[in-house]
């Protein structure tokens, strides 16, 4: 089964890049977490207009920066913002059941998991899963942003590879401006 979008991608990248504006000059959150929204998402389901892939670090939060409430972002948090098959089952889930139209995967700066993978250092257990799927896409760079943005690529080709039926692009948050570079 799969479920219309009730907004294009090119609504939803719109809406993500205005999001992201406003949450540069916000003085508070600005998405809508009222009980009359949580009464309505529980009533009639949600609606996501965008998945966000990011990195599980604490200061990445996709709807602060987006300026997102409640039901308006399907988020997938992993370290590294990598892309496997259970990344790519949610992905499928939102675009399939939701009607998501747009997929993105966003990466920033200073994230600890490429910084793993820049300077090659050795992890074991269950991580190291995720620093060798960095280490293969970043191959031999060496500027910590450049790595981020190839990462982000991978990641992105991933998705495609899948052929998930939604515009996927990748983008780049900065943590210390709170800008969001898209690589579209």
């Amino acid at each position: 089964m799969s479920v219309e979008p009730k907004i294009s991608a090119q609504d939803a990248l719109a809406r993500l890049k205005d999001g992201n504006k406003k949450f540069l000059t916000a003085k508070s959150p600005i998405g809508d977490v009222s009980p009359k929204i949580r009464e309505k998402t529980a009533r009639e389901g949600q609606f996501p207009y965008a998945v966000i892939v990011t990195c599980s670090d604490s200061r990445v939060v996709p709807e602060s920066i987006f300026s997102a409430g409640i039901g308006e972002l399907f988020i997938i948090r992993v370290a590294g913002f990598v892309v496997k098959e259970i990344e790519l089952g949610s992905i499928e889930y939102a675009v399939d059941h939701l009607g998501t139209p747009l997929v993105v995967v966003l990466g920033h700066t200073q994230c600890g998991a490429v910084g793993t993978a820049l300077i090659h250092h050795e992890v074991e257990g269950a991580l190291k899963s995720i620093i060798d799927e960095i280490t293969a896409a970043i191959g031999d760079e060496t500027n910590p942003l450049e790595a981020v943005k190839l990462n982000v690529k991978n990641s992105c080709k991933v998705i495609a590879a899948d052929k998930v039926p939604a515009k996927v692009i990748g983008a780049v948050y900065h943590i210390d401006s709170g800008e969001v570079e898209f690589l579209d």
